[in-house]
């Protein structure tokens, strides 16, 4: 691999953009290269603060993984500020690459993008076809914003300035770096928390929402930083080979999906909790099936490696070392 000089990693204290520069150091980027800014260092939602931060630093190479993000409440009550945070940051960053001279930029979305009853499994060309998830529409209007400002620079500049931005679009994450938080995690962070405390508390069941029949896809963080790492690093020629320059994302993912009920039991096993798993059919399921098509990412050389036993244990681990609580102040 030809490693430029210098690496710009927007948002490394995330999950996903902890992983990226995990994955650059582990490729070989020495530390001096792989350029990084805290919130406190460097607002990208300021225009003035990130054109200036470009102008200086003047990367190569730039991943985009810097978002605001929230679970379903935090969507429904503060949609202003994802929508407004998400479209600023998106906007300010590939603009002030564009101006500095950066030819390679690859965004980072979210399946969220594309349509709430969108055909299984979800490919690319889902796009626009049909209205959003309600709960997360400002977030996810704001990540097929930063989809069109790629294509939109490339289509402009990509001839004239030889501007190359791509996209990747994850399926649901999880691993090293996750959110635990007791009421806005996601899935799996919140399932290991509470079968650890249910562990912890000896208790002897665990009551989880819903039938446990709906289907979800999971992908372990790793995999998604080795997954952007590779689509930033092909040829051009080769990914303009399997997009369009008005369809040019790539969707991420493990290429399986399991039920609900599956995975609680596989995290049951994980945090040694060997009490009753209760489904309460009466509250609700959500979307029955979430799956995403990665045949384009699959037919450019790539594929998961990190199955879900070994992730859930190496997330587990983290969660361990990080985030567990003293079973005395978990709340009944």
């Amino acid at each position: 691999m030809n490693t430029p000089d210098t690496i710009y990693v927007a948002g490394h204290r995330g999950m996903v953009g902890s992983a990226i520069v995990r994955q650059l150091r582990a490729a070989g980027h020495p530390e001096r290269h792989i350029v990084t800014r805290t919130h406190a260092e460097l607002n990208l939602t300021d225009q003035a603060a990130v054109r200036a931060f470009f102008a200086k630093t003047r990367p190569q190479q730039v991943y985009l993984a810097a978002a605001k993000v929230g679970g379903i409440h935090a969507n429904n009550v503060f949609p202003a500020d994802f929508i407004y945070q998400n479209l600023m940051i998106a906007a300010n960053v590939i603009e002030a690459a564009f101006c500095s001279g950066v030819q390679k930029l690859l965004f980072l979305g979210s399946s969220c993008i594309y349509p709430k009853l969108a055909p299984q499994p979800m490919g690319e060309h889902a796009l626009l076809t049909g209205p959003l998830e309600a709960t997360n529409e400002p977030y996810a209007v704001a990540k097929i914003a930063g989809i069109k400002l790629c294509e939109s620079y490339n289509r402009q500049f990509g001839a004239s300035h030889g501007v190359d931005y791509r996209c990747v679009m994850p399926t649901n994450l999880y691993g090293p770096g996750d959110n635990y938080h007791p009421e806005n995690s996601h899935v799996i962070p919140a399932l290991i928390r509470r079968f650890h405390a249910a562990r912890e508390s000896d208790a002897s069941e665990v009551a989880i929402w819903g039938s446990g029949t709906p289907m979800r896809e999971f992908l372990y963080v790793d995999d998604m930083a080795a997954a952007s790492v590779h689509v930033m690093n092909l040829p051009k020629a080769r990914y303009e080979q399997h997009t369009q320059p008005m369809l040019s994302h790539i969707n991420v993912g493990s290429g399986s999906d399991m039920t609900i009920a599956e995975l609680a039991h596989s995290i049951a096993r994980v945090t040694g909790f060997a009490g009753e798993i209760r489904f309460d059919a009466s509250k609700p399921d959500g979307t029955p099936r979430k799956l995403m098509d990665s045949s384009r990412l699959r037919s450019l050389g790539w594929q998961a490696e990190v199955d879900l036993p070994t992730g859930l244990a190496l997330t587990y681990q983290d969660f361990l070392k990080n985030t567990a609580p003293s079973p005395s102040l978990i709340p009944a």
